[in-house]
């Protein structure tokens, strides 16, 4: 227990390090450290005293691709860049004046609303959710005011029915973001304050929490549509890295406890075919209906995975080895190819696969080319070019529609290809997980058709 306590302490310490020596850099120019460099390498050879010393040659410092000192040297780059924060601006801008303080604006009306995952509180989730993105766009003026107000107005002691997942990610995450941006204290404080108010929902006969508390009395339940009672894949399985740098900050191993209790029980349950269904009963502990999605239900339990290893300076090969072992079998029985040569990801449902793709799928593109390196059996070039044809389709359902914008589901049957077919399937609801896979793709290919496919969104 001892050598438990010191080794956190020392993580938590080398990690708090690391962080304020990163915070140091960020704010040097190139030229500075280049310079930092070379005058090392002079106090060496002063130390040496050899007569003959001269200084060291320069440091050749390698230019990133496109970028200076943070800036595109491109200028259209750069223009369609300040577009993208202008979008941002005004969307900031219409909340402050229409619906500060609400945790969403409905835009046509300019007023503000809360939806059932937040509760009937004002607790200002699109301020939380937006931090960090106002932070890296440098809109500090804007990012300010919404420390301002976390810090004076936002109040979780309130009688509201709240979901885990949405919670855990959009506040628990935001405040997180932000202080290890920031690193105003504030933010962690109001991430265990909110946290401590999130665990009695683990209190069930099998640690799955249910998926909503009421963050005042603490009672939980689950969603009255989902199989047999059950928690959710996706929100469950979604809680660890968050909980794991509470524990980390706080020194508290609560909150890392009750995600690993999460992962072992997994881990101990057969899985038909190698899938895991999306829903699982809390009390029982046994698997409801066998469907199986990468997209909504699922989605981003294999996403934590993956970015849990990658977090642990991919020390935890418990996480990976969850990840290879379920994506190997998502390839066998989910993946296939249309008619037309598209990639797909479709739905097992109860020993079938229905041939039809969400929205919420394609952030796998992304997914499979983070997960690229470091793949079983020297797998990475096959992982690439999987996540490319995941990209490809998703664009196509993009540009076979008349905005440019994709729908929530597409099919690939009866001749119809990454097309909605449904009435209820033909909207976009401003869905992120198309532009995170072009996002990935820039990111380890450069390939410039990606940076065109956002742009094309945007427009």
């Amino acid at each position: 227990r001892e050598e438990e306590e010191r080794l956190r302490n020392k993580i938590r310490a080398d990690h708090e390090k690391a962080l304020e020596e990163a915070k140091e850099k960020l704010k040097k120019s190139r030229d500075e450290i280049k310079a930092e460099i070379q005058t090392e390498k002079n106090k060496v050879v002063q130390e040496l005293k050899k007569k003959d010393s001269k200084p060291l040659p320069p440091v050749p410092l390698p230019n990133l691709i496109g970028i200076n000192s943070g800036e595109p040297e491109d200028p259209d780059i750069q223009e369609k860049r300040n577009k993208i924060k202008e979008m941002m601006k005004h969307a900031w801008d219409n909340y402050r004046q229409y619906g500060w303080g609400h945790n969403e604006l409905k835009p046509i009306a300019r007023k503000g609303h809360s939806t059932n995952i937040f509760g009937n509180s004002q607790m200002g989730a699109t301020i939380v959710d937006a931090l960090d993105t106002l932070y890296i766009m440098g809109l500090h003026d804007e990012f300010r005011e919404g420390q301002e107000w976390i810090d004076k107005s936002l109040d979780f002691s309130v009688n509201s029915e709240v979901s885990v997942f949405e919670v855990n990610i959009r506040f628990i995450g935001g405040l997180l973001a932000a202080y290890y941006l920031s690193g105003q204290e504030v933010f962690k404080i109001k991430a265990v304050q909110l946290a401590g108010k999130l665990l009695p929902a683990f209190n069930t006969p099998t640690g799955i929490p249910w998926a909503m508390v009421n963050l005042k009395s603490g009672v939980g339940r689950n969603w009255g549509w989902a199989s047999a009672g059950s928690s959710i894949l996706a929100e469950f399985g979604t809680l660890h890295m968050e909980f794991v740098h509470l524990s980390y900050l706080t020194g508290d191993p609560v909150y890392y406890n009750k995600v690993m209790h999460i992962r072992k029980l997994l881990q101990k349950m057969d899985r038909p075919n190698g899938l895991y269904p999306n829903y699982l009963n809390p009390r029982t502990g046994r698997w409801g209906q066998h469907h199986t999605s990468v997209g909504g239900l699922g989605d981003s339990f294999y996403e934590y995975l993956l970015k849990a290893w990658l977090m642990s300076d991919k020390m935890d090969t418990e996480a990976r080895k969850m990840y290879d072992d379920a994506i190997e079998a998502i390839e066998k029985h989910l993946i296939r190819k249309s008619n037309g040569g598209l990639t797909f990801i479709g739905e097992w449902k109860n020993g079938h696969l229905e041939r039809k793709m969400g929205h919420l799928t394609c952030f796998a593109g992304g997914m499979f080319a983070l997960g690229a390196d470091g793949s079983r059996d020297d797998k990475a070039g096959h992982y690439l070019q999987l996540g490319a044809e995941i990209a490809h389709t998703c664009h196509e359902s993009y540009d076979r529609t008349t905005l440019k914008l994709g729908p929530e589901a597409f099919k690939f049957d009866g001749g119809v290809e990454a097309v909605a077919v449904r009435q209820n399937e033909k909207y976009y609801i401003l869905r992120p997980e198309v532009i995170e896979t072009y996002w990935y793709m820039w990111r380890f290919t450069h390939d410039p058709k990606y940076r065109q496919w956002g742009w094309e969104a945007a427009q």
